[in-house]
């Protein structure tokens, strides 16, 4: 079998030092992505790593900014990549990310949403150049599945 050559993404990411994992199966009853046209829509993809959700609990009370920060990154990289395999394994047909949802396990009192986000929103930009460039919303939320402190979701454009 012909292995295929790494996408300019997939170099991006070697080269921060970083690994494209295998992407999560859904905890529940739903498709990790749908695709419309030139869109994918990327379903929330949790902090997941090879032993299972790490970086759980709640910002402002069991977890700090900047391991939220290092779990909305981890997302982001899921979101990759789910991205990579909606492309049936070739990130070059992904030209951008045109937004991201941002999710974060907090307390009433916490405020520092954007600043957790931006883990997520640096990794894209980081890895997709101005193509990473994106819309984003994030929202504190007092609980998230299995106890993660993050979850993203993302929506790209595909050629």
């Amino acid at each position: 079998m012909q292995q295929q050559a790494m996408t300019r993404i997939e170099e991006r990411i070697a080269e921060l030092g970083l690994v494209l994992p295998t992407p999560p199966a859904p905890i529940a009853a739903f498709v990790p992505y749908t695709i419309q046209d030139n869109m994918v829509i990327v379903s929330g993809q949790l902090p997941m790593g090879p032993g299972g959700i790490e970086y759980k609990g709640r910002l402002g009370e069991s977890i700090s900014l900047e391991d939220a920060q290092a779990a909305a990154a981890l997302c982001a990289l899921n979101l990759l990549a789910q991205l990579r395999a909606a492309c049936d394994g070739n990130l070059n047909l992904a030209r951008r990310c045109l937004r991201l949802g941002v999710f974060v396990a907090c307390t009433p009192e916490f405020g520092d949403h954007p600043e957790v986000a931006n883990g997520a929103s640096n990794l894209i930009v980081n890895v997709m150049g101005d193509a990473g460039k994106h819309a984003r919303a994030a929202v504190g939320v007092a609980a998230l599945p299995r106890g993660a402190s993050v979850e993203v979701e993302g929506l790209f454009e595909i050629s």
